[in-house]
C-alpha cells in the first residue's frame, strides 16, 4: 500500500488549522491549552521551511458572526447569548502573529463569501464554516489545480478541526503527514487511529533534520 500512501513532499502543501488568537493565545477567551507555548514554536519552524522551499501554505480559519448564523449548533446558543469569539474583523480572529508572513489583516468579507485570500507569495487563507477544512470550502479544487497530492497538518485542537480535516483529506485521496508536536490536543488513541489510516506521523525535529540534509530527503533534492 506504500505506493498509494507514501508522502510526496515535492507536491505537498502545509495546512495550519485554527491557529487564531481567540483559540491559541494564553488566557484567550477560548484558549486551547498548550497551543501557544508548545505548538506555535514548532509551527513557526515548519512554516519557515515551507516558505524557504516556496511550497504552498494554506491557513484554515473560523469566523463566527455575532448573530450566530454561521456557528456550529453546539456553540450557537453561546454566541447568540453574547460570546464573542473569532468575530469577523476582530483581533481575536486574526492568525497568531508569529505565524503570519506579514502584517496583512484577514479580509472577513471576502473570506465569508468563499474567496481565497492571498497573504503572501504562495500563502493563502480559507474560511471554513464547520469543523472540516473541506466542508463547503474551495480547498479541494484549489489543491487539485496546484497538483498537490500530499497534505502536512499542523494547528489547534486535534480532537475537533484538525482531526476532521485529516479524515476529510483521506476521503479525497490525499497523502497525509501529521506533525504530531505541531498540533495541540493530540492524544495516544488519536495517534493510533491516524496510523491506521496510513498517516505519516513525524515530529518537527525529524522534519527539520530531513529538510536540511543534502539532498533534503523530504523534498528529494
Amino acid at each position: 500500500m506504500a505506493k498509494y500512501t507514501e508522502p510526496d513532499y515535492e507536491n505537498s502543501a502545509l495546512l495550519t488549522i485554527d491557529t487564531q488568537n481567540d483559540f491559541s493565545l494564553k488566557d484567550a477567551i477560548c484558549e486551547i491549552k498548550g497551543t501557544y507555548d508548545d505548538v506555535i514554536p514548532n509551527m513557526v519552524k515548519i512554516l519557515k521551511r515551507f516558505r524557504e522551499k516556496s511550497k504552498p501554505i494554506i491557513h484554515i480559519i473560523r469566523l463566527y458572526k455575532e448573530d450566530g448564523s454561521n456557528v456550529d449548533i453546539c456553540r450557537k446558543k453561546k454566541v447568540e447569548d453574547g460570546l464573542k469569539v473569532v468575530a469577523p474583523n476582530s483581533e481575536g480572529a486574526e492568525l497568531v502573529k508569529e505565524l503570519k508572513p506579514n502584517e496583512v489583516k484577514l479580509d472577513a468579507k471576502r473570506l465569508l463569501s468563499g474567496e481565497i485570500q492571498e497573504l503572501a507569495s504562495n500563502e493563502f487563507v480559507i474560511y471554513k464554516p464547520r469543523w472540516g477544512a473541506f466542508y463547503k470550502t474551495p480547498l479541494e479544487d484549489f489543491l487539485q489545480k496546484k497538483g498537490i497530492t500530499t497534505l502536512v497538518f499542523t494547528g489547534c485542537n486535534f480532537p475537533n478541526c484538525p482531526r476532521t480535516s485529516i479524515y476529510e483529506a483521506s476521503e479525497r485521496g490525499f497523502r497525509l503527514i501529521v506533525i504530531e508536536d505541531a498540533i495541540s490536543g493530540i492524544y495516544g488513541k488519536g495517534i493510533e487511529e491516524l496510523i491506521n489510516i496510513s498517516c505519516e506521523l513525524i515530529t518537527t525535529e525529524e522534519f527539520i533534520m530531513s529538510s536540511q540534509e543534502d539532498p533534503p530527503t523530504c523534498w528529494g533534492g
